[in-house]
């Protein structure tokens, strides 16, 4: 069954009334949700699933589920599910959210500073990462962190732009990530656009504005191995 992913068009909602369509093992999936499953990089998000009579369930993880557009909302073992049908309200664990979609967005920009193909990525709520194919003395800390602070501070808002697939396949330099191939199957891919900077493939969530991001440090540079030359950054 296919869920409506509120969090496509507004990543900034925090919760919302739905309706329970399936129950497993694997976890509970409703008609709707604000949840972003983990993919890309990035964590499923927590919260709670608040039940009919008000008793709170809690969300340990999001997950994709068996189609495209279908989300799993993984639940603290020990707890009583829900009903199929049940009318139920989905709230995030907002400063979570909310600190990927900054870190998700600063690893844009991070990739518009290094440019070089990028082999991985990871995103957590304080810091994030890129793993580039590119010589080690390319990369410079300081230079690395005043180049990405820099763009942040233009303050430039971002856009959701979908293509086809066909649109896409003709324009392959769009996709930087080598490890991570974007979303196909719906005969259209989200793109995350910030005007002058970036334009590539994400379905992930990231913020208005790229300032929202706030000033970034360069945690650490390493070598990940022959096409893998890490750059670490958090929130300075």
């Amino acid at each position: 069954m296919s869920t409506d992913l509120i969090f496509r068009d507004d990543a900034y909602l925090r919760h919302c009334e739905a309706r329970v369509i399936a129950v497993s093992e694997r976890g509970i999936e409703t008609d709707r949700t604000v949840f972003y499953p983990m993919g890309g990089g990035q964590p499923g998000d927590t919260g709670a699933l608040i039940r009919a009579d008000g008793s709170p369930l809690r969300i340990i993880d999001a997950r994709k589920g068996d189609t495209i557009d279908s989300v799993v909302h993984v639940p603290e073992p020990g707890q009583a599910l829900p009903e199929l049908g049940e009318a139920v309200r989905l709230e995030l664990d907002w400063e979570r959210r909310y600190a990927h979609m900054r870190i998700h967005t600063s690893l844009h920009v991070l990739s518009c500073v290094v440019v070089a193909p990028v082999t991985g990525g990871n995103i957590a709520a304080d810091r994030g990462r890129l793993d580039f194919d590119i010589d080690m003395s390319l990369l410079d800390a300081a230079r690395i962190e005043s180049g990405v602070n820099e763009l942040i501070a233009r303050a430039i808002d971002t856009e959701t732009v979908w293509i086809t697939d066909e649109e896409l396949d003709a324009r392959p330099e769009l996709v930087k990530t080598m490890s991570v191939q974007p979303p196909r199957g719906a005969g259209r891919v989200r793109l995350l656009r910030i005007p002058g900077i970036d334009l590539q493939p994400c379905g992930g969530t990231h913020v208005k504005n790229i300032g929202e991001i706030g000033p970034i440090k360069v945690l650490r540079i390493r070598n990940e191995g022959r096409r893998n030359k890490r750059v670490e950054v958090g929130f300075a």
